[in-house]
C-alpha cells in the first residue's frame, strides 16, 4: 500500500499536478494525526481505568479492615448476625 502511495505521489509530482499532490498529502497527514490522537486517547483512558480500579480496591480493603476492627471493638451478639 505504501508503494502505491509512493508511485502515485511521484507520478502526480512529475505531471505538474502539484495542487492534487499537495491536497492528497495534507489529507494523509490529517488522517495520520487523527489516528495518533485516537491511539493516545485510548491509552489515556486505559491508564485512568487502571487508576480507578486501584483506588476502588484500596477503598474495599480499607472498608474491610474498618469493619473487622469495629467487630473486634464492639462484638455483635450472635442472634443479630445474619447469615448469607
Amino acid at each position: 500500500m505504501i508503494n502505491f502511495f509512493r508511485k502515485t505521489s511521484k507520478k502526480l509530482a512529475d505531471d505538474n499536478k502539484f495542487s492534487r499532490y499537495a491536497i492528497r498529502e495534507i489529507v494523509l497527514v490529517a488522517i495520520g494525526i487523527f489516528i495518533a490522537l485516537q491511539i493516545n486517547n485510548r491509552n489515556e483512558n486505559r491508564k485512568l481505568r487502571s487508576i480507578e480500579i486501584h483506588t476502588l480496591k484500596e477503598i474495599h480493603s480499607d472498608l474491610y479492615q474498618s469493619r473487622f476492627a469495629c467487630t473486634k471493638l464492639f462484638p455483635i451478639p450472635e442472634f443479630i448476625i445474619l447469615e448469607k
